[in-house]
């Protein structure tokens, strides 16, 4: 059953699966996907007593912004205000967060500023928080090459498209970004309809261009930004997973992530696994998740 909750700007549709007194866990799914990139994950989690919480994030499904005056940001520290007022809003002091791409990001953020709130983090990706004073810097021709829908969604003609053409381009983008995932279509269809969310193409072009430094960001959030420009590590335990194939970012270098994680846990790289890890590889999730929650602090 869809629930509800007023969080901060928002009143974000979520979905509860376990018992009541289960310790929490929340999972945040990413850009472009929703709540059924954990399908193969909750109900596990779920059985082995967790509380698991699966929420839409801002632009996705039934969550929508409370006042029409609210700037659709899409930036980094909006989802991370949005996660920490959901906890609030469910009366949630201390959670395990999981979460990839967008998801990830919201959950890095909470973790970097308000360690307090977090009992272990499980990171697709890992240290998903931008580094937006570098963002002019090019990266490698493959990489740029790679990052082809974050410049068209910076121009008129990629926001054209995006309202345009969204079910098709984010198909696209799935196929691209996780090679060997073999999807069907009602299993896109089913998530697809999130993006029919009337908020979902100002999110995510606002998103694209912030990261570039292209627009201004929500007043509401500045003090973050300016908190999360300082590169802020992460204190909490932590576990990294990353696809082998990943048609975004590929995975870092061994030893990497201990740069921006102070209690790494552990990196794992999954062969055969793409950009959408939750949905490729969720036994490898429920398994870092369990770890981390039966782990000495």
């Amino acid at each position: 059953m869809i629930r509800g909750v007023r969080a901060g700007q928002l009143e974000i549709g979520y979905v509860e699966h376990g018992p009541a007194n289960g310790a929490p866990v929340v999972l945040m799914h990413g850009y472009p996907d929703d709540i059924h990139a954990w399908d193969g994950v909750a109900p596990v989690l779920a059985g082995a007593g967790f509380r698991v919480i699966v929420p839409w994030l801002r632009g996705y499904g039934p969550t929508r912004f409370v006042h029409t005056a609210t700037l659709r940001s899409g930036e980094q520290a909006a989802l991370g205000a949005d996660l920490l007022a959901l906890l609030d809003a469910l009366s949630i002091p201390k959670a395990l967060l999981a979460g990839y791409d967008w998801g990830g990001r919201a959950c890095c953020v909470v973790a970097a500023l308000w360690p307090e709130r977090v009992q272990g983090l499980v990171t697709v990706g890992g240290y998903n928080i931008q580094n937006i004073a570098a963002a002019g810097a090019p990266a490698d021709p493959e990489q740029e090459l790679r990052y082809w829908y974050q410049w068209y969604f910076c121009t008129a003609r990629g926001e054209v498209g995006l309202a345009a053409n969204r079910v098709a381009l984010h198909r696209l983008l799935w196929r691209l970004w996780s090679p060997d995932y073999r999807f069907d279509d009602e299993t896109y269809a089913v998530t697809a309809t999130s993006f029919g969310n009337p908020d979902h193409v100002a999110v995510v072009i606002h998103s694209y261009r912030h990261r570039y430094g292209l627009v201004a960001g929500d007043p509401a959030h500045a003090a973050t930004e300016a908190r999360l420009a300082r590169r802020p590590s992460i204190t909490v335990p932590t576990i990294v997973l990353e696809g082998a194939s990943d048609g975004v970012t590929p995975p870092a270098p061994a030893g990497a992530h201990a740069r921006r994680f102070m209690d790494l846990r552990g990196e794992r790289v999954l062969g055969r696994v793409g950009h959408f890890l939750p949905r490729e590889a969720p036994e490898a999730v429920v398994a870092a998740l369990s770890e981390l929650a039966a782990a000495p602090p």
